[in-house]
């Protein structure tokens, strides 16, 4: 079980995904990342250790942005193996809650392919077949059909540098999405933005949203 929650609006987002991932914490305490787009480029903070304990001194800003907190499945817990992961060009990020049983199938194909893997992880895959699917599709698109690749349950919210907005899926693993003020939330739990705002939509199985 891991923690995800991602903001996308007109306030800056690092704090907010700050706060979340403390209410996150219960879903997973081995490690934490936060992805935020700075100057159009994606950057990650992340690092082992439980983010309660953390006093991560940021200045920067953005309006958007993923974050995560681990309870390490597939791979050992290391900074490597946190989330968010990138594809090979760090223009994709993602986080992922679940296992995907079908990781080591997927990951030779692309490693066949010419992908570059970080870590242990099967979460890492998913960037990488984001990554490959953009060649045909646009980013919503490219999402959709990566996670029709992936078996058993599982729930992601992903971001990309030449994409205005963040995309979320999910199959068996949970994800909320709240609605503010010319801003949105999605998590695991909606208990990670409920004093942000208390309209909300639980995905069902199969749903996609593209916040935009």
């Amino acid at each position: 079980m891991c923690g995800i929650f991602g903001y996308f609006g007109y306030r800056n987002a690092i704090p907010i995904l700050q706060e979340g991932l403390k209410r996150l914490i219960y879903r997973g305490y081995d490690s934490w990342g936060i992805g935020f787009k700075n100057n159009g480029k994606i950057e990650i903070i992340k690092d082992i250790g439980d983010f309660e304990r953390i006093n991560l001194e940021n200045n920067k800003k953005s309006n958007i942005g993923i974050s995560h907190t681990r309870w390490a499945t597939t791979g050992k817990v290391s900074k490597e193996n946190a989330h968010p992961h990138l594809d090979c060009e760090n223009k994709i990020a993602i986080v992922h809650n679940g296992i995907i049983e079908n990781f080591q199938e997927l990951k030779k194909e692309l490693m066949e392919r010419g992908h570059k893997f970080k870590s242990e992880t099967d979460s890492e895959i998913i960037s990488h077949l984001i990554e490959e699917y953009m060649r045909k599709f646009d980013f919503p698109e490219a999402v959709r059909v990566a996670f029709l690749k992936l078996k058993g349950r599982n729930a992601i919210v992903a971001m990309s540098e030449n994409f205005n907005g963040l995309v979320g899926v999910k199959k068996g693993s949970p994800l909320v999405v709240g609605i503010g003020e010319r801003e949105y939330f999605i998590a695991s739990d909606v208990r990670a933005f409920v004093r942000e705002t208390r309209r909300v939509i639980y995905l069902d199985d199969n749903e996609m949203v593209v916040l935009k």
